[in-house]
């Protein structure tokens, strides 16, 4: 199931979508996560759907991977439908003991499980489709106003890029010490949830030492390199916007004034 989380992780091709500006990428995943919180009626969660479903089908990114990704959540997912089900007031439609299924709940269930779903699938794709020094390029642009106040734009977006990418390399180093203990005799999936928890506590020791080895490596990498941050720094591929970024944008206002009508005709 480590295996399975895909933020963080990125998936190459040559897709519409991998060749997209970064900072279009990053600006569009922002509107994106704000229009999931605008709708709340299930004909517009159906317009969010068909937006996500079609971006997936122009990154050519198996849907299969994306799913895959769902299933590290899948537990959190389904206690949020439980906690929304069981504990929202209203129209009872079913009553065991202290237990009760209210239409309301059912309602509000079903909209934060496809809130959550739409979210993961929707930050998944940004990070599938960009690579992480592109994503650097792009977060460091975007931050570069900024740099008149103090903000340290170029050290920043470093800082937020490697936290992601680290992200698999930290879970694989995870499963490989969880395989490692486990043929020495450690058991992490019998017994309860707070056994299952307390076994889990001798991986933490040896994962951060490797994470701490990992940074230390880095670190000696790059000044190895004389790396001096973002001062008088160039690229060799310059961002630009291009045609194809034009036409984004203008599919990105269409789907954002589509869902604003369809919310001012609904109510």
């Amino acid at each position: 199931m480590i295996r399975d989380i895909t933020i963080g992780q990125y998936y190459p091709s040559e897709s519409i979508i991998h060749k997209l500006d970064p900072r279009f990428k990053i600006i569009a995943g922002f509107i994106y996560m704000i229009s999931v919180f605008l709708v709340d009626q299930i004909a517009g969660y159906s317009i969010v759907l068909g937006f996500i479903g079609l971006t997936i089908g122009l990154s050519k990114i198996p849907l299969k991977y994306i799913i895959k990704g769902l299933k590290p959540i899948m537990m959190i997912i389904i206690f949020a439908f439980v906690i929304n089900v069981f504990f929202t007031p209203g129209k009872i439609l079913f009553e065991y003991s202290v237990l009760k299924v209210t239409e309301e709940g059912l309602y509000r269930g079903f909209f934060m499980a496809s809130r959550l779903v739409l979210l993961i699938v929707g930050t998944s794709l940004l990070t599938l489709t960009t690579s992480p020094i592109k994503l650097t390029d792009g977060i460091e642009r975007l931050l570069n106003p900024f740099k008149r106040i103090g903000l340290p734009a170029h050290e920043l977006a470093m800082m937020m890029t490697i936290s992601l990418r680290f992200i698999p390399t930290l879970l694989d180093e995870t499963d490989k010490i969880m395989k490692a203990q486990m043929a020495r005799g450690a058991d992490f999936e019998s017994g309860s949830i707070v056994r299952r928890a307390k076994s889990l506590i001798p991986l933490l020791v040896p994962l951060f030492i490797s994470a701490f080895q990992r940074a230390d490596d880095l670190a000696m990498a790059m000044e190895a390199r004389c790396y001096r941050g973002g001062e008088n720094r160039t690229a060799m591929k310059v961002l630009k916007f291009s045609r194809k970024d034009l036409w984004a944008s203008l599919f990105l206002v269409v789907y954002l004034v589509g869902l604003l009508l369809f919310k001012m005709m609904w109510f």
